[in-house]
């Protein structure tokens, strides 16, 4: 008796080994999001976040068979933080640009993303840049929308107000400390579906870029793995639908919601790999 519990007991040991070095082998993955990115990642009244980006989040983490910690913060730390190791992917949307893409990785695009204005209701309507001169245009800090804005500013003559978040931003039109938000057309029409006040104004069709999840240079296996879960929620229609729940519209054929692009990241773009690899769905 005695040898066959000290067995069991052996066994036991040996499994709880073997669960704990697989456990080690894959920790929780580490990401973040702006919360106050209205409706990609927002505060939830019963506690926690919400949203399009978290759901998507989760719903990578599922298919990887991993646990995930979702860090709610300032989109202007999340690629810093991704830089200095404290995270493995970045869950906020992300505009991929030659610049990022030169210095992470990039998953292939989920989403297609283009440049709006909101305005206050009454305002005069944006039909140009130019319309902009001697007035002040509200954005939220870290973005590309920033670093357009002071651009065109410098070039037009109008000032930009940096602010900490995009309902930052927002708020700054509808008191009139700013005549215009310039923001990302999902949470623009967000804001102005929330608020008869605020209005999507011009969107800027050749800003139309890929939204895409990126990681370090230094990973290309979590890419792979991160883009093959969201081509296979493209496949099974699961982005689709999270689009339609957030954003409250069905995606367009040509929606990244539903494209499955050939290889791994962007092509066109720093980082992209074009080989051909077959997609495996559970």
């Amino acid at each position: 008796m005695r040898q066959a519990l000290i067995a069991a007991a052996a066994i036991l040991a040996a499994g709880g080994m073997a669960l704990a070095q697989a456990l080690a082998q894959e920790p929780p993955l580490r990401t973040g999001v702006d919360a106050t990115f209205a409706p990609h990642a927002m505060p939830k009244l019963s506690g926690g976040i919400e949203g399009f980006n978290v759901d998507l989040a989760n719903e990578i983490a599922k298919r990887l068979h991993r646990a995930i910690a979702i860090d709610a913060t300032q989109f202007s730390g999340l690629l810093p933080g991704l830089q200095a190791g404290t995270y493995d992917f970045i869950a906020a949307p992300t505009t991929v640009t030659k610049e990022r893409a030169e210095n992470m990785l990039f998953t292939a695009g989920y989403l297609w993303t283009a440049y709006q204005f909101g305005i206050k209701k009454g305002s005069a309507p944006i039909t140009d840049w130019a319309d902009l001169k001697g007035k002040a245009v509200a954005v939220n800090k870290g973005t590309p929308y920033e670093t357009l804005s002071k651009a065109k500013g410098a070039e037009l003559g109008f000032t930009v107000q940096v602010y900490d978040t995009q309902p930052d931003a927002t708020q700054a039109v509808l008191s009139g400390r700013a005549y215009a938000t310039l923001g990302g057309n999902t949470s623009i029409v967000y804001a102005a579906s929330k608020n008869p006040q605020f209005v999507a104004d011009l969107e800027l069709k050749d800003t139309r870029a890929h939204w895409a999840a990126p990681v370090p240079k230094s990973n290309p296996k979590l890419r792979a793995e991160l883009q093959d879960a969201l081509d296979c929620m493209k496949k099974d229609g699961t982005i689709a639908k999270l689009s339609e729940k957030w954003f409250g519209r069905k995606p367009p054929p040509d929606g990244l919601e539903v494209v499955i692009t050939p290889g791994y990241g962007v092509p066109g773009m720093p980082g992209y790999d074009p080989t051909p690899h077959a997609l495996h769905c559970n």
